[in-house]
């Protein structure tokens, strides 16, 4: 059945479009999510883009498809999945696309109207984290970041979302990953906005919380591609 929501252990996000049935749960190679949340929250395929098959092999859950160059992941993982029987592409360490710009790719060619569940995303190196959250954003293919601790999710256009917390974040942030994002409209907030603009250059919109008598947010856009970003403590 189609369905405009989605899950997570932390709360349900209903969006405004209608969310595809060809689901995909990708690990990638930061920091790895909590055994528990990750069981939970898992849904349809699963891929492990390279470092992300440690955390498979740890958890004796045989990833539906294996990607990357190898270069974090420990040998041992990276065998039991191939003995396994698991379809795997490798890549040449020195390449121009990072392995998750990769997997991006190969799901946009073979299954366009996928969604994606995408974690691993946050945590260790920095430059690895921007570059992940712009690919993402701008991939043209909807999907959630997220873990126990954090998720991001993206709207563009004329896009809006509304999250029903099973558990309250601690910081609710939103940013603007176009020059400007225009009619940006925030309910259900300590701080609420009404048709505002953010820019880019000026990210003021961090560390909001849920209104204390409130249990859900929404957010509206009007233009531009804005980060939902929320942060569990």
């Amino acid at each position: 059945m189609h369905t405009n929501k989605f899950s997570l252990p932390q709360g349900v996000i209903t969006f405004s479009y209608t969310l595809s049935e060809h689901i995909y749960t990708l690990i990638t190679g930061g920091r790895p999510p909590a055994v528990d949340w990750l069981q939970e929250a898992l849904c349809g395929k699963l891929w492990a883009i390279d470092h992300g098959i440690d955390l498979c092999y740890a958890m004796n859950r045989i990833p539906d498809f294996l990607l990357g160059d190898g270069d974090s992941a420990a040998p041992a993982a990276w065998d039991w999945a191939l003995t396994a029987g698991v379809e795997a592409e490798r890549f040449h360490v020195k390449k121009d696309l990072t392995d998750t710009q990769l997997a991006l790719a190969k799901i946009k060619a073979t299954s366009p109207d996928a969604f994606l569940l995408l974690t691993g995303a946050f945590g260790g190196r920095f430059d690895h984290a921007i570059s992940t959250l712009f690919s993402c954003a701008f991939s043209n293919i909807p999907m959630i970041l997220a873990d126990e601790k954090e998720a991001c999710f993206f709207l563009h256009g004329k896009d809006s979302l509304t999250f029903k917390a099973a558990k309250k974040p601690k910081a609710l942030s939103l940013l603007s990953l176009t020059a400007e994002c225009r009619g940006i409209s925030v309910t259900g907030t300590e701080w609420q906005l009404e048709n505002a603009v953010l820019r880019s250059d000026a990210p003021y919109a961090v560390s909001n919380e849920l209104a204390a008598d409130s249990s859900s947010f929404s957010v509206r856009l009007k233009e531009g591609t804005l980060a939902v970003y929320l942060y569990w403590q």
